[in-house]
């Protein structure tokens, strides 16, 4: 079943983005709980959440899209940051302030 959605640079670009929404969902789900394979044991963030969170971070950026695939790429890209964003802190925090190297 192929769906077309004209992106943002449409005319309607929130009646793109709730037809953009039920076609990705679940692909973005699935890739979001492949992510969260690779995290470390007890991770307090689901999959759903991830998805989310990257949902929110782009409607609030406006970050225009051209396609699907596009509109993925950017949403994947997404939430690999608020991986990485909620990593560093635990990181800072078991390497403690002697581990810093100066070169």
């Amino acid at each position: 079943m192929a769906q077309t959605v004209s992106g943002p640079n449409s005319e309607r670009p929130d009646e793109d983005a709730r037809a953009l929404t039920p076609v990705v969902y679940d692909e973005l789900r699935r890739l979001a709980a492949a992510y969260m394979r690779r995290e470390r044991p007890g991770q307090t963030l689901q999959a759903t959440a991830l998805v989310h969170e990257a949902f929110l971070r782009l409607a609030d950026a406006g970050t225009p899209w051209t396609d699907r695939r596009h509109f993925l790429g950017i949403a994947a890209r997404s939430m690999r940051q608020i991986l990485v964003e909620r990593a560093r802190p635990a990181a800072r925090r078991s390497a403690g302030p002697d581990s810093i190297e100066y070169r």
